[in-house]
């Protein structure tokens, strides 16, 4: 087992400031080409998006991409070409399959600043038709399946000295949303990760202050 370890401020920086549009980058994205840091298991992409009231990202297209988005603060717009409009807030699980294309717009319509997690993961196979799903405030400990990516989504929000097991998978990303964890020996904050390869089982996150995490269990290539 291999604990990689990334913290927040070493993430690119992204967006469009003057748009009220702040984005950190985890994996090489866009300008900010990293042919070292391309992907980990299937996730291509998890991006921290901080957009101001009235600000956003207008229609855009996607394709042979799942896409997985966690509200932090805030309430996230939606609309897409499937005909979907909807709000996402904290505790929501929001999943936009590309599959052959797909366009979407995604805005901050409300009074208060916007924090969300974006997350791209590679499917098995390309093309299908594009899907659409939202679950609205998912319980603690719930996995949520991205079968056509091999990956699945735990949830988990701990209090100080909680304890949670790293699931058993040759990928397994780690996420901290908010708060402090220690991880492997290591003390995790808020928009650190650590990606780690061949986790066996034995791995627990031990909260030191109350903490939510995200965690991708993904199968080998």
């Amino acid at each position: 087992m291999t604990t990689d370890v990334r913290r927040a401020a070493e993430r690119y920086q992204g967006g469009d400031p003057a748009a009220g549009i702040t984005t950190r980058h985890a994996f090489s994205f866009g300008p900010h080409y990293d042919p070292d840091n391309l992907r980990f298991g299937a996730l291509i992409a998890c991006n921290e998006e901080h957009l101001a009231p009235g600000a956003g990202f207008d229609e855009h297209p996607h394709s042979h991409t799942e896409i997985v988005t966690w509200v932090v603060t805030g309430e996230l717009t939606h609309r897409d070409s499937t005909g979907h409009e909807t709000l996402i807030r904290p505790g929501d699980v929001q999943r936009l399959s590309a599959a052959a294309g797909v366009r979407h717009v995604e805005r901050n319509d409300a009074a208060v600043p916007l924090t969300f997690v974006q997350m791209w993961l590679a499917p098995l196979e390309p093309g299908g038709d594009p899907f659409y799903e939202i679950v609205h405030g998912i319980a603690d400990s719930t996995p949520y399946a991205v079968p056509e990516a091999g990956a699945m989504l735990h949830v988990r929000r701990l209090g100080a000295a909680e304890r949670t097991a790293v699931p058993e998978a040759a990928y397994v990303y780690v996420h901290v949303v908010r708060g402090e964890v220690v991880l492997d020996g290591e003390r995790l904050g808020a928009g650190d990760a650590a990606r780690i390869t061949d986790a066996g089982g034995e791995l627990e996150a031990v909260g030191v202050t109350g903490a939510e995490l995200l965690m991708w269990e993904m199968a080998g290539e």
